[in-house]
Order: structure tokens, then C-alpha cells, then sequence
């Protein structure tokens, strides 16, 4: 069951207190002279209370109706007109503010008008002490949404502030790694360069002139450990504080079994040619790409069989997974897995294709040259 609104809780509260002024001057003054509408346009008044919250400017528009015709007519004269104030608060807070003030000054206008005569039933001091109310009731009315209004443009802006600082820090740390990426580029890339130049020179001048050899060699010696070096100080920085250095060897195909057990799966490897000799990019690609597929199929394709081949033929290595499985539906190859495997397999200039067996289950296929360009070193 809902807990009742504030809003409802602070209305039943004048409608208690007003009902209750209403009970106290009956009992001061008597049954004598009263009348019916000493007791419909009280009720009628505050049953208008009640709904304030959600319909101001009727409720405000009953009240005032309903003093206006009591105060001249009744004849108990009961403090109802401050039902008037609350009506003319409520709908300046929600927004009703020329309603508002179009319904206060028709109330003083009426009021002073009635009091046209000999007869006067409000004195000078008791006009202008109602008119401050209503005029304070429309003032506290718009304050009051005036300062909503700005506390939920403020939270919206430290909300917008907040998911800008947020956008900033992911855009600062997409710079991050695209420094650090041409930083790999860049240094690693030119020093590996050097030592294969390097290297070539030494076998070529091995016999014939060994200084130059000897030299070449030391010019190896120093280029790769600045190498190390610099791939050490990048990895200090990508890797996490608390994350441990690996101690497991890298994966590799020449380690396949490793691979294939990692899975937990029951796969039916097959191999052909030697994978001990595989370059090392092309070693990596090949791994990633049966990890990858070995892993859909775990989390996919609703079986815990299937098979790996890989086939060294032709100057490419070929692998291919396998499974029988009733599997998920196939979309075309969008999603991030089969689209990292295949942007691995384009990078080395190979292909990848993958898609449901006419037999049934799924099935990984990539073709990796084993011949990479060398980029201009020779």
C-alpha cells in the first residue's frame, strides 16, 4: 500500500483545521439562523482541497466561488477564507500565476465592492490585512516554483557536467592509447627494423669480413635491449597496478594442446605440416583466432564437441573449427568475435569466413599467409 503525498497529508491538514473552526463557532454561536449553506459551502470548499495538487486552478476556482457566496449568505461566518490563501498558493507553485493573480485581485475587487454601503462588515485595517495574504500567498507561490525550478535545472547541469568529465576522460584515455600505440609503432617498430637490416648484414659479411660482422652484431646487442626496454616501460603502463606479470608461457600453436584444453571443450584436434616454424605474427593471429572460435562454440553453439584442424599447405596455414550444434541464429558475421577474427585474418593479408554448416552447426575457416611483407628491410 502507497504512503499518502506530502501534498495530500498538508491538504487534509486545512481541511481538518478549517472544518474544525467551522464545529468551534457552531459551538460558540448556536443553531439559531443557521442554514444550509453554513454547512454545503464549507464542504463544498474543502472537497476542492483535496485535489489541489492535481487540479489547481478548479480547486481555486471553487474556493473562491464558494467564499465569496458564504461570507454574504451564511450566517455562522466561519474562518473559511483561508482555504482563499491556500487555493491561491497552489496555483501559483504549479504554474497558474496569472490564474493566480487574476482570481485574487477578482476576490479583493468583490470584497471591497460588497463593502459599498452604510453597512461596512471589514474595517480599513482588516482590507488591507487580507489583501497582504493574498498577495503574499501569490508571491510565496511563485517563489516556491521559481527555486523547483532552479534546483532541477541545477541538478541537470551537474548532470551534464558530470557526463561531459566522464566523455573527457574516455576521450583523454582513447588519446592515451593511440600515443602509446604510435610510440610501439614508432620505436619498436623502427628498432626491429634495424636489427633484421642489421642481422642480414652480419650473415652476409660473416665470412668475408668479420668486423663488420662483429659490429653488427653489438649493434643487434644494443638495439634490442633499447627495445626491451622501451616495450617493458609501455607495458608498465597498460597493465594494471594490481595485476601480476604473466608467468605462463605466451600461446602458441606449437602448444595447441594447451590451447584446446583451456577451452573445456572435447575438441578432435588434426594437424599437418610443422607449426614450430610458424612467424611469430602469424602465430599470434592463429592462436587468437582458435581461442576465439573455440569459444563460441562453448558459449554458442549448445555443444561441448568439436573439431580443429590446421594445415600448413601452399605457402598459407589454414584453420578450421568445427561443431555439430543446434547453435545461436547466425548474423552474418556481425558480431565483435567473428568480426576480431576476421580483421586479424585481413591484417596479415589472409581471409576468414564463417557461417552455419549445410550439415548443421557452425564453422570457422581463415586462411593465413605464412609470407608477410617485410616492409622495405631486407
Amino acid at each position: 500500500m502507497s504512503r499518502p503525498s506530502t501534498s495530500t497529508i498538508v491538504s487534509l491538514a486545512w481541511v481538518a483545521a478549517t472544518l474544525a473552526g467551522v464545529v468551534i463557532t457552531y459551538a460558540f454561536r448556536g443553531s439559531a439562523g443557521v442554514n444550509t449553506l453554513d454547512v454545503v459551502l464549507p464542504l463544498l470548499a474543502c472537497g476542492a482541497m483535496l485535489v489541489r495538487a492535481r487540479y489547481p486552478v478548479a480547486t481555486l476556482v471553487v474556493v473562491v466561488v464558494s467564499v465569496a457566496v458564504y461570507y454574504p449568505w451564511a450566517k455562522l461566518d466561519a474562518p473559511i477564507i483561508v482555504l482563499v490563501f491556500v487555493a491561491l498558493y497552489t496555483a501559483a507553485d504549479r504554474g497558474h500565476l496569472a490564474a493566480a493573480i487574476a482570481a485574487g485581485a477578482a476576490s479583493l475587487m468583490g470584497l471591497g465592492v460588497g463593502e459599498i454601503g452604510a453597512v461596512r462588515h471589514v474595517g480599513d485595517s482588516e482590507f488591507m490585512m487580507i489583501t497582504g495574504w493574498v498577495v503574499a500567498a501569490i508571491a510565496f507561490g511563485g517563489v516556491t516554483r521559481n527555486r523547483r525550478a532552479y534546483l532541477v535545472e541545477a541538478r541537470k547541469h551537474a548532470a551534464d557536467a558530470l557526463r561531459s568529465k566522464e566523455e573527457e576522460a574516455r576521450r583523454r584515455a582513447g588519446e592515451e592509447r593511440l600515443r602509446i600505440a604510435r610510440e610501439l609503432h614508432d620505436v619498436l617498430g623502427h628498432n626491429v627494423s634495424m636489427i633484421n637490416v642489421q642481422a642480414a648484414a652480419a650473415l652476409h659479411g660473416l665470412k668475408k669480413r668479420p668486423e663488420d660482422a662483429e659490429a653488427a652484431l653489438r649493434t643487434i646487442k644494443d638495439t634490442s635491449k633499447e627495445t626491451l626496454r622501451e616495450l617493458r616501460t609501455t607495458l608498465g603502463v597498460l597493465r594494471q597496478v594490481d595485476e601480476d606479470a604473466p608467468t605462463a608461457p605466451a600461446d602458441s600453436l606449437a602448444r595447441v594442446e594447451t590451447l584446446v584444453a583451456a577451452s573445456g571443450l572435447e575438441v578432435r584436434t588434426e594437424l599437418s605440416g610443422p607449426l614450430d616454424a610458424v612467424p611469430t605474427e602469424v602465430d599470434l593471429a592463429a592462436t587468437r583466432i582458435v581461442r576465439e572460435a573455440l569459444t563460441n562454440v562453448s558459449r554458442h553453439s549448445g555443444t561441448d564437441q568439436a573439431t580443429l584442424t590446421i594445415t600448413t599447405t601452399s605457402g598459407n596455414i589454414v584453420i578450421c573449427v568445427e561443431d555439430d550444434g543446434p547453435g545461436a541464429t547466425y548474423d552474418e558475421g556481425a558480431g565483435f568475435g567473428v568480426q576480431g577474427m576476421r580483421e586479424r585474418a585481413t591484417a596479415l593479408g589472409g581471409t576468414l569466413e564463417a557461417g552455419p554448416r549445410p550439415e548443421g552447426g557452425f564453422r570457422v575457416a581463415a586462411s593465413l599467409p605464412l609470407t608477410q611483407p617485410t616492409n622495405g628491410a631486407r
